[in-house]
């Protein structure tokens, strides 16, 4: 008793919006912290043709003076904003089903409705589960790659979306980000903070120190960081330091009442000034297939999410497609596809740190 084409590819689509509408990416456990973060705090961006804008103002212009009496004083115009550009691209992940495979799992397709009768429910069965895995393993493996390719600099292709290693360089005096060139003299502004080769020693190390010094950059220019990602030997060593430096015969922290410091450390939760350490398993995968000179591994991040944000086009955020089936091919095929960027409005808001 076959299926007709059409009650093929409807089943695959509604199916995969099941999937997507249940197991939505904003509910992804702490395995994807970052995109768990910014799936749950996107925004999104009217079409466009090529860019999306984030307006900047990067200056006051002030014209502050003193006066007295009838002195005479003087009036500007003020030219106090500035655009980010980001390119926004378009990802696509897709599974296609032939009528091999389908015949194999005892599922008979036929073209002319007129031909086909009611299924039992012994075949709806089988669609049903066939559908179900492929549908799931797509969802799943479109989320990794979209998670992986969110944390990488763009570079490792012409259509891939600028990504946190970029927009929260290592490097953030060089290179152009969001089409401001951050070498420039005038825009010291579109810079992030950046220190590598912290120490772990106890006693003598200057993981702390550091921390502390981007702590205070990232508060002054934008707000105090509500995100901390850390790879595992950066969240190694950052602990290590904490209970050997400061945890004495037991103690799991230390506090000094004349300057008010406190630090918590241990094994299930790390905070620093309030913010859990979040430790991204993500980091150990990128490592692998990027090779990156400073380890991801190394690397800590500080983020303030009110200034980095995931900004899908507006009706093309995690689109279920339907195409049609080939004239020279008995396949079946389903998609899912995402168009739009990842954006900073003020790079100097976020930190990124690496031990030695």
């Amino acid at each position: 008793m076959p299926f007709t084409t059409s009650e093929i590819t409807d089943a695959g689509k509604i199916g995969l919006d099941f999937y997507l509408k249940n197991n939505s990416i904003d509910q992804v456990a702490v395995e994807r912290p970052l995109l768990k973060r910014l799936a749950g705090d996107k925004r999104s961006a009217p079409g466009a043709k090529q860019y999306i804008v984030e307006q900047l103002r990067y200056r006051y212009q002030s014209n502050f003076q003193w006066f007295n009496g009838a002195g005479v004083v003087t009036y500007n115009r003020r030219q106090t904003i500035e655009q980010a550009n980001y390119a926004w691209r378009s990802a696509h992940d897709g599974f296609a089903l032939d009528e091999d495979r389908l015949a194999q799992n005892g599922i008979i397709v036929v073209d002319d409705p007129k031909a086909a009768r009611s299924a039992s429910q012994a075949e709806r069965i089988q669609l049903t589960n066939l559908i179900e895995e492929q549908t799931e393993v797509l969802r799943l493996g479109f989320q990794e790659k979209f998670s992986q390719e969110l944390h990488r600099d763009g570079t490792q292709s012409a259509d891939a979306v600028t990504g946190l290693d970029a927009l929260v360089s290592l490097t953030p005096s060089t290179g152009t980000v969001g089409g401001i060139d951050a070498a420039g003299a005038s825009n010291v502004y579109w810079r992030n903070y950046a220190q590598t080769g912290l120490t772990i020693t106890t006693t003598t190390g200057t993981i702390l120190d550091y921390l502390e010094v981007g702590w205070r950059a990232c508060v002054r220019n934008g707000g105090k960081p509500n995100m901390i990602l850390m790879g595992s030997d950066f969240l190694d060593g950052f602990r290590n330091f904490i209970l050997k430096t400061f945890g004495g015969a037991g103690g799991m922290s230390y506090a000094n009442g004349t300057i008010g410091k406190r630090i918590d450390a241990g094994t299930e939760m790390m905070t620093f000034h309030g913010v859990d350490c979040t430790w991204s398993p993500e980091f150990s995968d990128l490592q692998a297939f990027t090779g990156a000179a400073t380890s991801w591994e190394k690397r800590c991040y500080f983020l303030n999410t009110n200034h980095v944000k995931l900004r899908p086009l507006e009706g093309h955020d995690m689109i279920t497609r339907k195409p049609p089936r080939a004239y020279d091919k008995y396949e079946y095929y389903w998609g899912l596809t995402w168009r739009g960027a990842l954006t900073t409005n003020r790079r100097n808001a976020h930190a990124v740190f690496a031990i030695a």
